[in-house]
């Protein structure tokens, strides 16, 4: 046993010519896929701060409608966040692996933002309609307390959800083996490597969440009948152009965000494979962060100007601070003031 050792040690580390070369090249992929993830989580970073600070800062801004955009960017960097920074670790240490307390703080993090992105996308959905259906009635039932109301039900949704799939899926036995076939920590592969029955009652409770996700689509659905028809019978082409800048971005991020996970979750084993699975989890986990800022700010005016005003505010005015200024410039000032006060007197 320790000749073949010995004899194995030494051809890994002398003998085959090729293995430096193979080596380099998978260090290279390693530092591509590191390059790679470090690249759409830097993109995420910057679009959702963008659009955070630009809120945050912006009085105008203050509206339910970028209310529910500022909960969405953080929901967005949330998610992000829980998976990437893992999938940057192990390219750049060149390994597959994540702790099993690991694995169930991913799981437990990132259903929580899903569904409660997904609860706050249907409650946009009713804060468009509202605001073009019944837009008399839209200060009344959109009030600030109604609208902090709902971002608290949608985080709510989701740190319940997540409570209940975590206990369910991780209170399974693994029998099947520890390897998930994926980049980060995911129920569905999860249960795949379970052996007991018991998996039975986190379908269940799987069937249930598609089912109340599957209404709040048809509500998104309905919602967008009703909005269109009033859009399409406003008759300036200014009003309707308006109109469809507000909805229309919302409308992608629920098509691209909804369709694809529920897809995932749904999609029959007879044509499931490794690189579709990991196309629908990339779809679905790493693209909306970065897309969903890009569909907000490329129609929407207001947010542009806004973000533009900022970036002027912070990279091009520099006011001089009060102690730096000479004091003969400070005494004109204040007689300049003095001379405004009696002019508007």
């Amino acid at each position: 046993m320790s000749r073949r050792t010995k004899k194995r040690n030494s051809c890994s580390l002398w003998s085959s010519p090729e293995k430096p070369t193979r080596m380099n090249s998978e260090m290279t992929l390693q530092l591509l896929h590191f390059g790679l993830f470090l690249g759409i989580y830097l993109a995420a970073l910057l679009g959702n701060g963008l659009i955070i600070t630009t809120i945050a800062c912006s009085h105008h801004l203050h509206t339910p409608m970028y209310f529910f955009l500022l909960n969405l960017a953080f929901l967005d960097l949330g998610s992000i966040s829980t998976t990437v920074p893992k999938a940057m670790a192990n390219s750049l240490w060149d390994t597959r692996t994540i702790s099993y307390a690991g694995c169930a703080t991913q799981v437990f993090m990132f259903v929580a933002f899903i569904t409660a992105e997904f609860y706050l996308l249907t409650f946009m959905a009713y804060d468009r309609y509202v605001a073009i259906c019944r837009p008399l009635h839209y200060g009344t039932v959109m009030a600030s307390r109604t609208c902090v109301t709902m971002a608290a039900v949608a985080w709510g949704a989701g740190v319940l959800s997540t409570v209940l799939h975590t206990a369910n899926t991780f209170s399974l036995p693994l029998c099947q083996g520890n390897a998930l076939d994926q980049f980060f920590c995911e129920i569905p592969q999860i249960l795949k490597l379970s052996c007991s029955d018991a998996y039975l009652r986190e379908v269940q409770f799987i069937i249930f969440c598609f089912c109340s996700g599957t209404a709040c689509i048809a509500f998104i659905v309905l919602s967008y009948v009703q909005i269109f028809r009033v859009v399409l019978r406003i008759p300036s082409e200014q009003g309707r152009h308006k109109a469809f800048s507000t909805c229309l971005p919302h409308l992608a991020v629920v098509s691209l965000f909804s369709g694809t996970i529920m897809f995932a979750y749904v999609m029959p084993s007879s044509i499931s494979s490794s690189f579709l699975n990991l196309l629908l989890e990339v779809l679905y986990s790493v693209v909306p962060p970065i897309v969903n800022p890009l569909i907000y700010s490329m129609r929407n005016k207001e947010l542009k100007d806004a973000l533009r005003k900022l970036m002027v505010s912070m990279f091009f005015i520099h006011p001089i601070p009060m102690s730096l200024m000479p004091s003969w410039t400070l005494g004109a000032g204040v007689q300049s003031a003095k001379g405004l006060a009696c002019f508007f007197s």
